[in-house]
């Protein structure tokens, strides 16, 4: 099994509104996957979520911990994905930053 791939993501926002900023975020991913093809699950314990996402026969799993002053992905890949994760942690890095910059 592949490692993790770790991704920090610093913000300013401080963690309440981290985490209501994710929140929203990862709603508006499940209204638009919602009846396609693809899998997707989210829960919260505390200030971190957990989630994991299918589609054809690949499924993604991860946590996200909102800290005050960052956001710690950890993405546990399949084999396929695991090895293209360089490429993967930049996408991924940008589209949290984006996530969290918008209000």
């Amino acid at each position: 099994m592949a490692k993790p791939l770790v991704i920090n993501i610093p913000h300013q926002l401080g963690r309440v509104e981290a985490k209501r900023r994710l929140e929203r975020g990862f709603g508006q991913i499940r209204e638009q996957i919602g009846g396609k093809a693809l899998a997707f699950e989210e829960r919260w314990e505390g200030e971190s979520l957990h989630f994991t996402a299918g589609a054809f026969g690949q499924k993604v799993s991860g946590r996200a911990d909102v800290l005050e002053e960052s956001v710690r992905l950890e993405l546990d890949l399949p084999w396929v994905l695991a090895a293209i994760g360089e490429k993967l942690q930049h996408r991924v890095k940008q589209a949290g930053t984006l996530l969290l910059e918008k209000k």
